[in-house]
């Protein structure tokens, strides 16, 4: 396993929170962000996804039912302890976060998705079907931060594991207008690697979700100038749409302790 790569647990309050990585990344881009939630009182899981957090080759041999099991899994179990959940997610990640908020309806209390990918951006993912038959390999984005650091991503596209996307995008944006559930977005206006179709996809479904953009950061924007202004603003969000957590800010009695 890379270094970092390993998954994020903390047990907390009776609020839960499920985290998810995007694709040829690791719990390593979404860390800071899950203590930061954790340190608030939360409790968090940000499950390393299978075939993610080692090497390219290991991913190839997996596909989204794999991702979508192991995030199912983290959030079956949070929901069996906790009073509420919520779930966030970067990039294939927030794909994942809608996806559970489909399938487990108002047991996913609320969203907070980083630069969602719901549609295909390059041909790569409408010749990948083919291509996976032809080259177990291609050169891939890693580090897409604006400021100096490291995403610990693959530097190699798995054809095979980047043939089963289209399928998880496609399920996905056929039952997207059905997420009742608040919805916060964030989107950097510079992404290498999430383009606009995937905007347009979830403004169309959602017109009432709240987007707002991240101007100093690209796609890792949980790594990058803007992730204060993210873990500040989910934390803010979860308070406000949960029963189970008050600000300390809202409430006299502690501010006079």
């Amino acid at each position: 396993m890379q270094a970092g790569a390993e998954p994020f647990s903390a047990d907390a309050g009776p609020v839960g929170v499920l985290v998810c990585h995007g694709f040829t990344g690791s719990p390593r881009t979404v860390r800071p962000w899950a203590e930061h939630l954790a340190a608030a009182g939360l409790t968090v899981r940000a499950p390393r996804l299978p075939g993610h957090g080692t090497t390219w080759q290991d991913l190839n041999r997996t596909g989204w039912p794999d991702w979508y099991g192991a995030a199912e899994g983290a959030f079956d179990e949070l929901s069996g302890r906790c009073e509420q959940v919520f779930v966030a997610g970067l990039s294939m990640g927030a794909c994942l976060a809608f996806r559970l908020a489909q399938a487990k309806g108002s047991a996913v209390s609320g969203l907070v998705v980083v630069n969602p990918s719901l549609a295909p951006d390059t041909r790569l993912f409408l010749l990948a079907p083919v291509l996976k038959h032809l080259v177990p390999s291609l050169p891939g984005i890693a580090g897409d931060i604006k400021k100096p650091g490291d995403e610990g991503g693959y530097s190699r596209v798995p054809v095979r594991a980047a043939a089963s996307l289209p399928p998880l995008w496609k399920l996905t944006r056929r039952h997207l207008s059905e997420v009742t559930q608040p919805v916060l977005v964030y989107r950097s206006t510079v992404d290498h690697v999430v383009g606009p179709a995937s905007m347009r996809v979830l403004r169309a479904a959602l017109p009432a979700a709240q987007v707002r953009p991240l101007r100093d950061s690209y796609h890792v924007a949980t790594l990058d100038n803007d992730a204060p202004e993210i873990f500040q603003g989910t934390l803010a969000f979860i308070r406000h749409h949960s029963t189970a957590v008050q600000d300390p800010a809202d409430n006299p009695a502690e501010k006079r302790v």
